[in-house]
């Protein structure tokens, strides 16, 4: 089992590292530590016993030894350089030639602390992505293992994948899974029809999940509405170790991630981290994820 970790060094990676590692940690992942360089961009991958190199290659070496530095103890990992012309084609590149289940990347520098503010190179991977894409709100420093899943469901019915996904996850891992539907009320609080169309699709699928896990694991549902996404999170109670999961957008084109304006929605308040799951994703048994 691999996670590609989409390393920088700087506050970003070390995001990513620290997600990844809480990640890993409870199904004994191996993290491969991807570090992207422009194409053409002269680099070793090890220390050249005394040569002299350039600054590219420093740059590389100290990449390397501070990547590495932040994985804990007893979470395997290896550092990987990559040529490509981007951070998000390099990282893609390497998820599918390491049959990586999961690429894991940091919010930008300038969000809120414990909060996103996507980047272009973050965005890239959000439209592209073949795997699911984990993304660490800034400041994120928790490597012990996670303690819930939960679920965003909305109140209509599809996101197949991110649902297979989720129970899956739920039940290999053994943590709770929790069903969220987020509602958005009109202007004047009045969204009852909205609400109770939340409820009845989220019952349904905690019917479903309820039939994949094992009898005994538990499966809730809560259904938040706000003037708006954002206030509807705040109502939540989340978990320090907590992950949410969501399902791409339905204009994503096949197997591919595409970040619809309800998912940038919640992304930007969310307190924890969130997996993104392309839109026809299967899960192949050679290659576990999340």
């Amino acid at each position: 089992m691999r996670y590609v970790v989409g390393y920088t060094p700087n506050e970003r990676g070390a995001d990513a590292v620290a997600l990844a590692s809480s990640l890993a940690r409870a199904q004994d992942a191996h993290l491969d530590i991807v570090y992207v360089v422009k194409t053409g961009t002269p680099y070793v991958a090890l220390n050249p016993q005394g040569n002299r190199i350039s600054v590219a290659e420093q740059d590389v070496l100290t990449a390397e030894r501070e990547g590495l530095a932040l994985v804990p103890e007893g979470v395997s990992a290896k550092f990987h350089v990559r040529e490509a012309d981007s951070f998000a084609t390099g990282l893609i590149e390497a998820a599918g030639e390491l049959e990586a289940g999961l690429i894991v990347v940091g919010a930008a520098n300038n969000g809120l602390f414990k909060r996103y503010s996507v980047g272009s190179m973050a965005n890239a991977l959000l439209h592209a992505s073949p795997v699911p894409v984990a993304l660490a709100p800034r400041g994120y420093r928790r490597t012990d293992p996670i303690t819930r899943l939960t679920l965003a469901v909305g109140k209509r019915p599809g996101a197949e994948a991110a649902i297979a996904t989720a129970v899956g996850a739920a039940n290999r891992r053994g943590v709770p899974l929790r069903l969220v539907s987020l509602v958005e009320l009109d202007e004047h609080g009045d969204g009852g029809e909205n609400v109770n169309a939340a409820h009845r699709h989220a019952n349904t699928v905690l019917d479903e999940a309820s039939r994949r896990l094992p009898a005994g694991h538990r499966v809730t549902v809560e259904v938040a509405h706000g003037r708006n996404i954002e206030e509807a999170i705040d109502d939540l109670e989340w978990d320090d170790g907590e992950i949410v999961i969501i399902g791409s957008s339905r204009l994503a084109q096949g197997n591919r991630l595409f970040m619809g304006s309800t998912a940038y929605k919640v992304l930007r308040a969310l307190p924890v981290p969130m997996v993104v799951v392309p839109r026809d994703y299967e899960r192949v048994d050679s290659v576990p994820e999340v």
